[in-house]
């Protein structure tokens, strides 16, 4: 998409490029990426200006669902020091959520903020926007 074509005239465009995945994801992250990065480049939301907070996605989603693996497999209330507390997998999956939430929003990926995203459909003629022209 040209500068021209979009609301916010200085709005800095990503270079063109190969997106690839970090070397350094983990196993489960990588499976997350495999599964959402081609949509998302597909339709421009994923660009390589992007790949950094993308990492936060895979990992976060990645660690979400190790921490409920292990929810599931054992009890909510664990044996601490002084009787029972929360099962510390809780909170990992808790802040594994609420960071998947978080980073996973600028990226569309619920219904809801999928909403706020503007991209082009695919084999979209490529022009002025409607809000543009209707302006």
């Amino acid at each position: 998409m040209l500068a021209e074509d979009r609301i916010n005239d200085a709005e800095p465009i990503p270079p063109e490029g190969e997106i690839t995945p970090p070397e350094e994801l983990s196993d489960d992250a990588r499976a997350v990426w495999d599964r959402l990065a081609p949509s998302l480049i597909a339709v421009g939301v994923l660009t390589p200006w992007d790949t950094d907070a993308f990492v936060i996605v895979c990992e976060s989603l990645a660690r979400y669902k190790q921490a409920t693996k292990l929810v599931n497999g054992s009890a909510l209330l664990v044996q601490g020091p002084n009787g029972f507390v929360k099962n510390p997998a809780l909170t990992v999956q808790r802040e594994a959520e609420t960071t998947f939430a978080q980073y996973g929003a600028r990226f569309g990926l619920t219904p809801s903020d999928r909403t706020q995203l503007k991209v082009d459909a695919p084999g979209a003629v490529k022009g002025p926007s409607a809000e543009r022209l209707l302006s």
